[in-house]
């Protein structure tokens, strides 16, 4: 038994509450069973109920055991002096507020149906399996999933945004300098996400804004504060980029020091540093307002469009800069444009709509929902155990974030499918 399933029980009145009664004997009304407080304090706000002819507004606490109000010490917090009543599993003493009073209390061990606690059980019990639902996730309904997959979606825009935020409070409300951050990290991908979003983070972005009139000279500024021109190499584009920064790097005083320096240990060469860095210097060579015209793209097709560049040329008949390789076009992929909308682009676009008081967010489900889903481990899983499960992108996010944020957590009872797992027979 947990507690969060009294938490359920009482949120959602799965219990016989024509039959409650508090341990002395006294009939329950339950008119409001309150607000669920996730926080600090007692577990539901403002329940309004009656206790014999006695009508009450306030505080409900909830616990497996009624002795566990002294082991988890609320006897010394005065928040707990104003709850009205004792929601318990089982009644195994009698707690006093601190001025002598009984606080009342509901047992609920014989007020709950059998089959929800059977059905509970089943689904906490399964701890062999990937998720604790697995048997019978292929049970719900499609509008229950594709419902609680928008809601996952918003919630995980919702986690993404707080970087956003945070750049954004760095950066003095600058959205062009956080776009580029949020790209830059984006172009490392896993690896080296954090380690060029350090190097976006090092430069003024109007630094980035000057240097962009020219290709060579961004990929010299990328390259020499990603450390990635350290090396003494007798390669003429090698010295040329290095002479390059350290000229920019004087005009501007720039600092590299502190720098996560790039990795190349398990990458594929089109995710190498350099081949990343070389398609984000093309992009703002390309654009030189580049935030305005992504916000300013109304359709997928647009965004796309925007998103076309390749590497310089030298990076077209090499990965490294001593190893050359027969000439071939290094574009960024349409799995990568995909990559960018999903964890930059769409996400900024949330941002930015909510700042200016619009609502994008429709439009932005639409153009999730014409992005294809990813392909990780966690969505290959989830369509083995139900098909049609991930169907695009916002479906693919949104089962991230059930695995990552409930399933990983045992927070089943907090699941639109948990929920309506249990509500099947109850």
């Amino acid at each position: 038994m947990r507690e969060d399933f009294l938490h359920y029980l009482w949120k959602y009145k799965k219990f016989d509450f024509t039959n409650a009664e508090t341990t002395q004997g006294e009939k329950v009304l339950l008119i409001d069973s309150g607000t669920h407080n996730f926080n600090s304090g007692p577990d539901f706000f403002n329940a309004r109920l009656k206790i014999g002819e006695q009508l009450w507004a306030g505080n409900v606490e909830l616990h497996i055991k009624a002795s566990d109000w002294y082991f988890h010490q609320h006897e010394k917090d005065r928040n707990y002096n104003n709850v009205i009543l004792h929601v318990v599993w089982e009644n195994d003493t009698e707690i006093q507020r601190d001025n002598d009073t009984t606080i009342p209390a509901l047992s609920l061990k014989n007020l709950v149906d059998k089959n929800l606690l059977d059905d509970y059980r089943q689904l906490f019990s399964s701890s062999q399996n990937w998720i604790n639902c697995e048997k019978n996730f292929k049970d719900i309904d499609d509008f229950t999933l594709r419902h609680w997959q928008e809601r996952l979606y918003l919630e995980r825009l919702e986690e993404k945004s707080g970087l956003i935020t945070e750049l954004l409070e760095k950066s003095d409300n600058n959205w062009e300098a956080v776009l580029f951050q949020m790209l830059a990290k984006n172009f490392g991908l896993n690896l080296n996400g954090d380690a060029f979003l350090s190097m976006a983070q090092s430069l003024d972005f109007s630094v980035v804004k000057k240097a962009s009139n020219n290709n060579f000279t961004l990929e010299a500024l990328f390259f020499g504060q990603a450390g990635l021109l350290r090396k003494q190499l007798n390669i003429t584009y090698f010295k040329d980029l290095k002479q390059e920064y350290s000229y920019l790097k004087h005009k501007y005083t720039l600092s590299n020091s502190g720098i996560i320096p790039p990795k190349y240990f398990r990458l594929r060469p089109d995710n190498f540093p350099n081949i990343r860095l070389s398609q984000l210097a093309s992009l703002y060579s390309k654009h030189k307002n580049l935030f305005s015209v992504l916000i300013a793209s109304k359709s997928l097709k647009d965004t796309y469009k925007i998103l076309d560049v390749e590497t310089s040329a030298f990076w077209k008949e090499h990965f490294t800069f001593p190893k050359k390789h027969i000439e071939r076009q290094k574009k960024l992929s349409s799995a990568f444009k995909d990559l960018v909308l999903i964890n930059t682009i769409i996400p900024l676009r949330f941002c930015y709509s909510r700042a200016c008081g619009n609502d994008e967010v429709d439009d932005l489900l639409l153009m999730m929902e014409n992005i294809p889903s990813e392909g990780n481990k966690i969505i290959q899983n989830f369509k083995k155990i139900r098909k049609g499960t991930v169907e695009n992108a916002m479906h693919s996010q949104a089962m991230v974030q059930l695995k990552s944020n409930y399933c990983n957590k045992n927070k089943c009872l907090e699941c639109g499918i948990g929920i309506k797992l249990l509500q099947r027979r109850a």
